[in-house]
């Protein structure tokens, strides 16, 4: 049976003396051989349990941990699955901290001072990235739209004062209280289209162009799949004659345009049709084909018109 020094076992395992020497402090790797001269020898078993503490700490298990695997009964699998988790996760920081860092030094050159100001705001983002994940963004929004949708929330404190966003927020809260008093009514009617632009005046004022895309996503992915879980998120029965009332109002929105093909030069009413799209859906490609789609299909909407959407919209 093999038995080594704690000179030739660190030569073995290419693991310092130093190192040997504190693992038999800690308790984690005492020689299990004595000899009478006081001299101790790690045996076979010691070696193999040092190739477990090897492979434990490269697979990023603690000290403390690793004696506590070792000296009682656990199901490793359990623990291995955790900490691959753990692992994913930790990679995951490193890698957008490594990106965050390349941004940094996009934004300076080497005569020029650290933009620390920039760098606080970047790990703003990072952490409030992390905390949405948790939240009922993280179950619609992907990593780059996580992040986009914090950028939107800090950009809302330069944007607005505490008093101001207070206020939308009351205005909000009034809106849906006085869409949840008429859901009686047809949400197509002047009364409905009146509350769908109302609703969209307020939301094009809070995201603005910049942010069309997660507006949508949150009207179509968070409130209409009732996945946003706060106290803005408009009841199902309120969502839904809701949205009637926007589709309503862009609809009549729509035909306003449509209508002036034939008054006024084609370039003003190409520029109207684009900032009007621009509004409802930015580079939402598929929901602009599918309006595309709805007009051509529209019995009140003229020839005229469908084939000035052909020509100038490049409809295909």
């Amino acid at each position: 049976m093999a038995q080594w020094y704690v000179n030739g076992l660190s030569k073995l395992t290419n693991i310092s003396v130093q190192t040997l020497h504190h693992y038999d402090r800690i308790k984690l790797l005492v020689p299990s051989i004595r000899l009478p001269n006081g001299y101790r020898l790690y045996s076979e078993k010691d070696l193999l349990k040092l190739q477990q503490i090897i492979a434990l700490k490269f697979f990023g298990f603690e000290l403390t941990q690793i004696k506590i695997l070792l000296e009682t009964e656990v199901n490793m699998i359990d623990h291995f699955t955790d900490q691959s988790q753990c692992l994913e996760a930790k990679a995951k920081t490193l890698l957008e901290a490594s990106q965050t860092l390349k941004k940094v030094m996009t934004a300076c050159s080497r005569d020029k001072s650290i933009p620390w100001e920039t760098i606080i705001k970047l790990i703003e983002v990072y952490r409030m990235t992390q905390q949405l994940e948790k939240t009922w963004a993280g179950k619609i929004f992907n990593s780059d739209e996580l992040k986009h949708y914090a950028n939107f929330e800090q950009e809302l404190k330069t944007r607005f004062t505490e008093k101001e966003l207070n206020t939308l927020s009351q205005q909000w809260s009034e809106l849906l209280e006085e869409v949840n008093q008429n859901l009686q009514q047809d949400p197509s009617s002047d009364f409905g289209v009146a509350m769908g632009k109302c609703c969209m005046d307020w939301v094009n004022k809070v995201y603005g162009k910049k942010y069309v895309s997660l507006r949508n996503a949150i009207w179509e992915k968070g409130f209409e799949k009732g996945v946003v879980d706060n106290e803005s998120a408009p009841s199902p029965e309120s969502f839904a004659w809701l949205d009637k009332a926007i589709t309503a109002y862009y609809r009549g929105r729509i035909m306003t345009v449509l209508n002036q093909i034939e008054q006024q030069p084609h370039h003003a009413v190409l520029k109207q049709w684009k900032e009007l799209i621009d509004e409802m859906h930015g580079d939402g490609q598929d929901h602009n084909n599918s309006i595309f789609q709805a007009i051509l299909k529209d019995d009140k909407v003229s020839q005229a018109a469908k084939d000035w959407l052909r020509r100038h919209a490049k409809l295909h």
